[in-house]
């Protein structure tokens, strides 16, 4: 969609952004991708959503009607991918929390794109050793609170169980529990925000409220409605739509500081290609409202 320098192909990176707008040295921002997929047990294929967002990114407008700017100029420099480790989630684990503590020792906003939603463990316990004060906002249409699943504690299913070893959560647009995360969240004395009805404006000031000063966020894409968001592993219907997100996300960004954030879960193969564009304007977006406002 945007108009490109000389003769060649865009480059293979999140906008196809030419430098000096896509160099490492002086990009805000820098995007992750970690192309696993290991533990899900229904839908499989999200290792091949990093490499289908950043495709569909190349034809995002780099103009932001509500920011009133390119976002790009901030910069956004892509890493090559993660190789991902098969030895355990656990080991993943441990290669993402290496790979975002160095990024965030040079220092740089990271972005992480995913892949499963297991890998947002080892992205947040980097984040809370730079953020001591840390909270993380979930959206999510699960609560990923089972303690293991399918007889790993690091499943997609239990990533929220092992970020609240160490940090306090907020989750938003919970509409599928199991019984024995009924009893954890009881037990604990959570109040995850449950979308029981997707028609209700969300408590955008309570939400807030519950968040520490500084935040990461963790979006899994079947927090929206599957009419706009079908290619995920695990759907479920009664999900958010775009605006109720982007609402969400720029009131938060108004009133705390939000220090990172992934994106993951995309299944290409489940939906068509304009899931793949709604994640990469996602991204784009949130890029704006974290790293372009000054």
């Amino acid at each position: 969609m945007n108009g490109q320098p000389g003769f060649y192909a865009q480059p293979h990176n999140f906008a196809g952004l030419f430098p000096p707008y896509g160099d490492f040295q002086t990009a805000a921002a820098v995007v992750l991708p970690v192309p696993y997929d290991s533990t899900t047990e229904w839908h499989s294929g999200t290792r091949t959503g990093p490499r289908a967002i950043i495709e569909a990114s190349y034809y995002l407008e780099w103009f932001d009607l509500e920011l009133d700017k390119e976002i790009h100029t901030c910069g956004i420099h892509t890493l090559p991918e993660l190789e991902p480790t098969f030895d355990s989630p656990e080991a993943m684990n441990d290669r993402v929390y290496q790979a975002v503590k160095e990024l965030l020792g040079q220092p740089k906003f990271v972005v992480m794109l995913g892949g499963e939603h297991s890998i947002s463990s080892g992205a947040v316990r980097a984040h809370k050793e730079k953020f001591p004060g840390l909270s993380v906002l979930q959206l999510d249409a699960h609560t990923d609170l089972r303690d293991q699943y399918l007889g790993s504690r690091f499943s997609h299913a239990c990533v929220m169980r092992r970020i609240i070893e160490s940090c306090p959560i907020t989750q938003v647009g919970i509409r599928a529990v199991s019984h024995e995360e009924t009893e954890f969240i009881r037990s604990r004395n959570l109040q995850p925000f449950y979308l029981l009805d997707n028609r209700k404006p969300l408590p955008l000031p309570e939400i807030t409220s519950t968040l520490s000063e500084h935040v990461y966020i963790t979006i899994d894409l079947d927090v929206f409605d599957p009419s706009i968001m079908p290619a995920v592993g695990t759907p479920e219907p009664g999900g958010l739509l775009w605006q109720q997100v982007i609402e969400l996300l720029r009131y938060v960004s108004d009133r705390k500081q939000i220090v990172g954030f992934d994106v993951v879960e995309l299944c290409p193969d489940q939906g068509p290609a304009s899931c793949a564009f709604t994640a990469a304007k996602l991204m784009y977006k949130l890029i704006g409202y974290c790293c372009c406002r000054s």
